[in-house]
């Protein structure tokens, strides 16, 4: 039985589930760092909660916003990957993206599977109206859409538009749940993942 489970141990094996860090990162930089002026305008839109956060006339805003990693913004959790709620008696009001992989199935190319993905954007509802009527919620998934919609990610797919709905929590809270079908077709290039873990030592 040992020799049976360390030879199986010795064959690498390929998951997607264990790239969903990698994919998250990606999203994530697609999202605050690689798609200037809208990743600027997705950090303001989550960290300052003034009706005026998207006036390019406030320098200190746009200062502010510089100050934040994608790091700093998952660990002062302004974007999150646990579908967990929890505010402190003194914390800082914020907004927040929680980012989410769900109902994964078998695609056109066995390399990679195909997923939901889905963000729910949550602002206490005392924040949600902006100036010129705007909601906060509703403009951070017009942005999120904007970016990320018929977008071809390495190693995640080509991300297709399900749907959005509006969700309230209490009466405090509330938000929008967007969600996308990441699909793979047979000309997908899988050189750009590594989702193949080495060969453990034997037991």
């Amino acid at each position: 039985m040992k020799h049976v489970a360390s030879n199986m141990l010795k064959k690498n094996f390929k998951s997607t589930f264990t790239s969903c860090a990698k994919d998250q990162e990606t999203i994530w930089r697609r999202l605050l760092v690689e798609s200037k002026p809208y990743s600027d305008k997705l950090k303001k839109l989550l960290i300052i909660n003034t009706p005026n956060c998207l006036d390019s006339s406030q320098a200190q805003y746009q200062a502010k916003i510089n100050e934040y990693t994608v790091k700093r913004m998952k660990d002062e959790q302004y974007i999150k990957s646990i579908p967990k709620l929890s505010f402190g008696e003194h914390e800082e009001v914020k907004s927040y993206v929680l980012l989410e992989f769900d109902d994964f199935t078998p695609s056109e190319n066995p390399e990679y599977r195909n997923c939901v993905i889905s963000f729910t954007i949550i602002s206490q509802l005392d924040y949600w109206e902006l100036d010129d009527y705007e909601l906060r919620p509703w403009l951070i998934a017009g942005y999120i859409d904007g970016i990320l919609n018929e977008t071809k990610l390495s190693g995640i797919g080509t991300l297709q538009f399900m749907g959005a709905s509006q969700v309230v929590l209490n009466e405090y809270l509330g938000g929008v749940i967007l969600r996308y079908m990441a699909t793979h077709s047979d000309a997908d290039d899988s050189e750009n993942i590594d989702n193949t873990l080495p060969a453990p030592q034997d037991l």
